[in-house]
């Protein structure tokens, strides 16, 4: 049996505080005192509830990014791990993205972490840490696309599923990415 850590265990109670409270009037004192810890074990691992919510998004996005081509993980299947991902923790979203603005903006930390994984992956195939100019520009219009189209299907509880959601992700792929993508 795998043991919590304590960032997962403070990323825990954070969670559970956001499902119940808006995320800007969320203290570190609640957050700790939910799960029983003190504020220095906080600030040992985090810097602020913003570094947290990073964290969060980091650790368990990359969860989902590490699968591909584990046993036939397809990129087809992290968008629907994705999906899935979202509308299971949509009220929890819904809150980073509509109570963190400026420099903490979660729509900025999830623009930025999906630009980081996807360059990663372009990265692992091309086996360089260079990327021509054009690759790194596509990333960016799709992540940037599929980040805002998320967003919008979170927020205006369109009717469709993670499934019709990663689908149309999928065809959203430009056609030079997929090279990088899919085995």
């Amino acid at each position: 049996m795998k043991r919590k850590t304590t960032k997962e265990i403070l990323a825990e109670s954070f969670q559970e505080l956001a499902t119940q409270k808006r995320i800007d009037k969320i203290t570190i004192t609640e957050i700790t005192n939910n799960c029983g810890m003190s504020q220095p074990t906080f600030y040992n691992h985090f810097k602020d509830k913003y570094d947290l919510i990073v964290w969060i998004y980091i650790h368990e996005s990359g969860e989902i990014m590490s699968k591909i081509g584990v046993d036939g993980y397809s990129w087809r299947n992290t968008l629907i791990d994705g999906a899935h991902y979202f509308a299971e923790k949509r009220k929890y979203f819904l809150n980073a993205l509509r109570h963190t603005s400026g420099q903490d903006s979660f729509l900025r930390y999830l623009q930025k972490v999906n630009s980081d994984l996807m360059l990663t992956e372009v990265r692992k195939k091309l086996m360089t840490e260079y990327i021509p100019d054009e690759i790194y520009g596509m990333i960016k219009v799709y992540v940037y696309g599929t980040v805002h189209h998320m967003l919008e299907w979170l927020m205006n509880d369109r009717d469709m599923s993670p499934e019709k959601v990663a689908e149309i992700w999928e065809h959203s792929l430009p056609e030079p990415l997929k090279q990088y993508l899919y085995d």
